[in-house]
């Protein structure tokens, strides 16, 4: 990022084509990010300053006079000329970060919200590897610092101010929390410190000790994000107000009175109630003509029986909602472009273009997978692929019949899956999915998404191999002991000590001191202190009834003797199963194979 001067220059012309930078705030459910937002909206409102917040669609405006009101003597107005910040506030969009503008993240910067007792969760460090990868500026709000013992509330002071009013206990005590999370960061390869200390901002992440509940902290994270934004935004900031519009659509849902209709945050450029817009779509593009463009009623209006107003047109950034017709396809994450004095085959180009930069790379077997955005589409791709789980299908929306139906055609069973991040499962689908066999796993944090499915194979792995040992010959060796001769044939009962392996019932005895394996009878039951057991193992002394000899002339006392192992079970034993069988076992086999191989080189491969 370049950095640019922060002196507010000729303020007029600028300013009007300034656009205000677009603020996602991220972090572990629980953690507070909607406290953060609400508690920024309240301070507004509750300072009289509620006509200056607008609500958008998806979105919350505070424009710069708001910052400052709210920041005190942290923000002078006259040194910025950025018009204020915009909130994404749409509830659960922790995969919002995933959002695109132009292949780029659609925040333009972000605060990731962390509870000082907590420290990292999952939600945590995968809002931070989006960050990393989308390379989008943010700052740490180390949050509910009012929850560490001993603190004493100073309400919507600046941090400084709040942390000079503490006893020297609770001051360590959150020290200590502060320092952990910036240990957590530098773990996640960020350099970070308190943001009073940090010089440069582009090489280094400001942690801002905060509590949305108490407002302390509040002011510093608005100056922070002021000055972040100005210093070294403003160039990316500056757009063409009376050029066509650019947005990204947030959510596609039912409208009453309008049919379906898109919310959509616009970055650039205006859109006006009589404009074509092109839309991404699961198929092709979607060229359209709006039908109506809705923003929420100024707060002071909100009861009004109809919550939207329609307006003639909306500059960016803002958010809004969309009406138009055919919208039925369109996606969240997707690009919305107005079309206006371009050619339209251009503007269809130019979406399709960036639809294809959003890239899953499918094979011919693997898992579906659907999501709620293509954002986050991408990113529960990347992370499957870093597992080396393939992808046969990866959709936006919820799961439907025919997801289920194209897994349940999948050649391997553990490919008989769908993975679904952040969205429903349709009723019927799971209907089908319990009638079919199909497994649907849900989460909202992709890296427990990839982890349940993981879990999933190796346990069926597990089961696949326990039921091919189960039905496999064992190699074992053992010795017939002196003075336990219960029974000289018919069959011969006798003790033995198993030396190394494991025998079970039924298997086939042989004497292997000779060059080739003679075979001697079979082992048609094991007794452990008079209990019938299925098998012994190394170590174990049993007695054991083999049909076939007769004990003084096919074999005697202090034999050593092996159970058989055909050829074929030997290969699988060997060249599958090796690190499936104890470590003993594993030198019976080698033990096993090098008699045979002296004979036959090729024996058993």
């Amino acid at each position: 990022m370049s950095e640019t001067h922060t002196n507010a220059d000729a303020a007029g012309d600028t300013a009007a084509s300034l656009r205000t930078p677009i603020v996602a705030v991220l972090g572990h459910v629980d953690h507070g990010k909607t406290t953060l937002l609400d508690k920024i909206r309240g301070s507004a409102v509750t300072d009289g300053e509620a006509g200056a917040i607008t609500q958008h669609i998806g979105a919350t405006a505070v424009p710069l006079e708001t910052v400052s009101e709210l920041a005190g003597s942290l923000v002078d107005p006259d040194d910025f000329d950025l018009p204020g910040l915009l909130f994404i506030d749409t509830p659960g969009h922790h995969s919002f970060s995933t959002l695109r503008s132009r292949g780029g993240a659609l925040a333009d910067i972000a605060i990731l919200v962390v509870d000082v007792n907590d420290g990292f969760q999952p939600q945590t460090i995968e809002a931070l590897d989006i960050l990393q990868r989308t390379e989008t500026p943010f700052v740490v709000a180390a949050n509910k610092i009012d929850t560490v013992a001993g603190w004493n509330p100073q309400p919507d002071s600046p941090i400084q101010q709040s942390y000079d009013a503490q006893t020297d206990r609770a001051r360590s005590r959150l020290d200590e929390n502060l320092y952990e999370v910036i240990g957590e960061l530098s773990d996640h390869d960020f350099s970070a410190d308190m943001y009073w200390r940090v010089q440069n901002f582009a090489n280094n992440v400001g942690v801002v000790p905060t509590s949305a509940e108490t407002g302390e902290g509040v002011p510093d994270v608005l100056t922070v994000l002021m000055g972040l934004s100005q210093r070294y935004l403003k160039d990316e900031m500056a757009i063409d107000v009376d050029g066509p519009g650019a947005g990204t659509v947030l959510e596609v849902k039912d409208q009453k009175g309008f049919g379906t209709a898109i919310d959509v945050v616009l970055y650039d450029g205006t859109v006006r109630s009589d404009d074509t817009i092109v839309v991404g779509a699961s198929g092709d593009p979607i060229v359209t003509d709006v039908r109506a463009l809705l923003q929420p009623r100024p707060l002071a209006e909100i009861r009004t029986e109809s919550r939207f107003e329609q307006v003639d047109a909306v500059s960016a950034a803002a958010g809004l909602k969309i009406a138009a017709p055919e919208l039925d396809s369109a996606m969240a994450g997707a690009p919305v472009r107005v079309v206006r004095d371009q050619p339209l085959d251009d503007v269809v180009a130019a979406v399709e273009e960036e639809l294809a930069a959003i890239g899953v790379t499918t094979q011919e077997e693997g898992v579906v997978v659907k999501a709620d955005t293509l954002g986050s589409l991408e990113a529960v791709a990347d992370a499957l692929e870093e597992a080396e789980i393939p992808i046969v299908r990866a959709e936006v929306g919820a799961v439907a019949p025919r997801d289920v139906t194209v897994a349940s055609t999948a050649d391997e069973e553990k490919h008989e899956t769908v993975l679904a991040f952040s969205v429903d499962v349709l009723d019927n689908a799971a209907e089908q999915a319990d009638e079919s066999g199909v497994r649907i796993f849900e989460s909202d944090v992709i890296y427990r998404l990839v982890e349940e499915y993981d879990e999933f194979v190796t346990e069926r792995e597990r089961s696949q191999q326990d039921a091919i040992l189960e039905n496999i010959s064992r190699p074992a060796r053992f010795q017939l002991l002196p003075d336990h001769t219960f029974r000289q044939n018919d069959p011969a009962v006798v003790g033995v000590e198993i030396l190394t392996g494991t025998m079970k019932r039924n298997a086939r005895v042989v004497d292997f001191s000779g060059a080739e394996p003679k075979r001697i009878g079979e082992v048609n039951g094991i007794q452990d202190q008079g209990e019938d057991v299925d098998q012994a193992r190394k170590g174990d002394r049993v007695s054991v009834a083999i049909d076939g000899p007769t004990v003084g002339r096919q074999i005697e006392e202090g034999d050593e003797l092996w159970v058989e192992l055909p050829e074929k079970h030997a290969k699988v034993l060997e060249q599958e199963l090796t690190e499936d069988i104890p470590a003993d076992e594993a030198d019976a086999l080698r033990m096993y194979l090098d008699k045979h191989r002296r004979r036959d080189p090729f024996w058993g491969k």
